[in-house]
């Protein structure tokens, strides 16, 4: 399930849809800000994270999103968002 889901990441609206999903402007923003810090689309920086987090993360990590993953109605998505949170940068107050 989780292998397909970031496999579908490839595809701009699916990644972006996933994200509008989240229903969290914080992530959304940051998402943003990471997009035009890199000069990538959202999409890419979505499907990049993922990608980064599943060829780097400590079993620790791993240990944490499957954990996390059993508490929740959506898995697919709450990893999406675990992933996210814990890749982009964080916003610097103003």
């Amino acid at each position: 399930m989780l292998g397909n889901l970031i496999a579908s990441l490839d595809d701009p609206n699916v990644a972006m849809g996933l994200v509008a999903a989240f229903d969290e402007p914080a992530l959304l923003a940051r998402l943003a800000a990471a997009a035009d810090a890199s000069g990538r689309l959202p999409a890419e920086i979505v499907g990049s994270a993922v990608r980064n987090f599943v060829d780097t993360a400590s079993d620790d990590h791993w240990t944490q999103l499957i954990g996390l993953m059993n508490r929740s109605e959506d898995p697919g998505l709450a990893a999406m968002r675990a992933i996210l949170e814990k890749s982009l940068p964080g916003m610097k107050a103003a």
